[in-house]
């Protein structure tokens, strides 16, 4: 039942993203029909072909692509036909008279006694062709599908994720109605209102034909309902909200044996969007070997610095058995990008396999809510350690050592000491101030010791001024700033932040949507960094924004102390996401 409330109020959430914006001109162009004869089959029809189509392709083989493909070409044809008989009725006769003739007998059909199944078959082909955004609650669906196979259940799940956007693409299509009937009443405009949604039904035919639904608009829409899904799935579930996970105890030495639990089975690996430095992974064909899930993200401090021994348990063990598979779930809407996370996979030397987990879907799989976590799962394919968060590395290493003597494999080499690896950069291991700033986010959605004067107005360009002497870990805004859910995009030059923070590090998440540099200046206590300055800011604090990442901007020498920090931006539209400090 949970679930079917998850997936229903998920398809509901569709109608808020941009990739539904192709269907919607079918949908209304039957606007003018009585909805329980017209509106209400075509929804049902959308929704069923939908489920089926859906369920089939989470567990089909290649035939089951190919077949959809046929069927998404067939539907695209059809409701051209139908944009064709609304913008210009008397050509299309001429020009494809047997053709247009079904688009005919569909209209006539919609005005007799046949309008249910006329409707009801336009609905079946919109279902071949709408590709909804797949966001956490569908992934978690389709994760379902692909571990239960085809059945029953997973078939009512993909209904009740497409009732719930048929009903809210019913409102809209019930508000809409009204408006084109005050429309055909107040202005006379119904010539012009029906060849303004012919052109919109052909538009849609044109985007779904160049994949923009399943491609640029699901890119766009991932960040306006994403979050709002993960938290409806932590909501109803009970769980934690996902999380950056602190420092763990330490890195202790360990005993030769440990004593590793039994977690059960492990969950699939399915759901990914992309892999990155491999062919897709499954672990049935990994059967015999022993293998770490590492769930991460790129801007994640705490991610990063748990990478030198990653990749070096890879240089270690990946010939003697080990494998590992680093999970890419994004917590911003740059981490979604493909090629972001290619480039930062390069950047930061990631040689083994990377799965893109956009959707959540292994994510949910392992019910995780941390970054980052390790997961190792043994030879027989059953997940026997955990570790949420930096640190523990001698343990987890101890842990493959003794997975991999399980299996019969030769483990050689000695165990690394419980020393922090050398590392520089952000990658760097954190202080030992355990007294240091809170992870501080930018975006209104989850702002905390906003200082400036003025109060934030969402999605509006306001002018902030910075927090005279601002407390610690207090911070504001000032110049043109206009402040979203999870960012605050820089409108005008010369706009800067402020924070007043404790740590040896301070790290800033920052972009540039357009890919065009932004040049800043950091002070500290109103002067250059010099020594103090971070890996991404020279001696005199200047620097360049050149992409969507996480920026080390201060470095102190002598350890955690409580500065004033301040970033001014040089030009506009740079973006600020979090500050996290080490």
């Amino acid at each position: 039942m949970l679930l079917l409330i998850l997936s229903y109020l998920g398809g509901v959430l569709t109608l808020f993203s941009p990739c539904v914006l192709p269907v919607i001109p079918f949908v209304f162009a039957r606007a003018d029909r009585p909805f329980r004869r017209s509106g209400l089959p075509i929804l049902l029809g959308m929704a069923a072909t939908f489920s089926v189509v859906a369920t089939l392709a989470a567990v089909g083989g290649s035939w089951v692509v190919t077949a959809n493909q046929y069927g998404r070409i067939a539907a695209m044809v059809l409701l051209a036909l139908l944009g064709l008989t609304l913008l210009l009725p008397a050509l299309a006769e001429r020009v494809m008279r047997p053709f247009v003739r079904l688009g005919g007998q569909l209209q006539q059909r919609a005005e007799h006694q046949g309008s249910v199944k006329g409707a009801l078959l336009l609905g079946v082909a919109i279902g071949f062709l709408w590709a909804p955004c797949a966001g956490p609650i569908l992934g978690l669906v389709l994760t379902g599908a692909a571990l239960n196979g085809a059945n029953a259940h997973t078939a009512l799940l993909l209904f009740a994720f497409a009732a719930g956007a048929a009903t809210s693409l019913a409102g809209a299509l019930f508000a809409g109605s009204r408006v084109f009937n005050l429309m055909k009443r107040g202005l006379g405009a119904e010539e012009w209102i029906r060849r303004g949604l012919g052109v919109a039904v052909l538009a849609g035919v044109a985007a779904i034909a160049l994949g923009l639904d399943t491609q640029y608009l699901a890119r766009i829409s991932y960040a306006s309902t994403a979050r709002t899904e993960q938290t409806l799935i932590a909501t109803l579930s009970g769980a934690a909200k996902p999380t950056a996970a602190r420092p763990s105890a330490g890195m202790v030495p360990v005993a030769s044996a440990l004593k590793l639990a039994d977690e059960g089975p492990a969950p699939a690996l399915t759901g990914a969007t992309r892999w990155l430095n491999s062919a897709p992974l499954s672990l049935p064909e990994l059967r015999g070997k022993v293998v770490l899930v590492d769930f991460w993200t790129y801007s994640c401090i705490n991610c990063l610095r748990t990478l030198p021994y990653v990749k070096a348990w890879w240089d270690k063990y990946q010939g003697q058995g080990l494998v590992i598979i680093g999970v890419h779930a994004p917590e911003f809407a740059f981490e979604r990008d493909e090629d972001n996370v290619r480039k930062a996979v390069r950047d930061l030397g990631i040689r083994y396999p990377v799965a893109m987990d956009n959707n959540y879907a292994i994510w949910n799989a392992y019910h995780n809510q941390y970054w980052p976590a390790h997961y190792l799962i043994d030879a027989q394919g059953r997940v026997r350690d955990h570790v949420f968060g930096e640190g523990d590395y001698a343990h987890t290493e101890a842990a493959i050592r003794q997975l991999l003597a399980e299996a019969h494999h030769n483990v050689t080499g000695t165990m690394a000491p419980p020393l922090p690896l050398p590392a520089g950069g952000v990658m760097a291991a954190a202080g030992n101030d355990g007294n240091i700033s809170p992870e501080t986010y930018i975006g209104s959605e989850r702002a905390e010791h906003f200082a400036s004067p003025e109060r934030v107005q969402q999605d509006r360009i306001v002018h902030y001024s910075a927090p005279s002497q601002p407390a610690l870990n207090q911070w504001g805004l000032a110049g043109q700033w206009k402040v979203g859910d999870e960012s605050a995009t820089l409108a005008r030059p010369d706009g800067a932040i402020v924070y007043r923070f404790r740590g040896r590090d301070l790290h800033l998440v920052l972009g540039t949507p357009h890919g065009t540099p932004v040049r800043f200046r950091v002070t500290l206590d109103g002067a250059a960094p010099g020594a103090d300055h971070g890996a991404d800011v020279d001696n005199s604090g200047n620097g360049t924004v050149d992409g969507n990442r996480l920026y080390q901007l201060v470095r102190q020498q002598d350890g955690a102390r409580e500065r004033t920090f301040r970033i001014e931006f040089l030009d506009p539209g740079v973006q600020a996401f979090a500050f996290t400090f080490g």
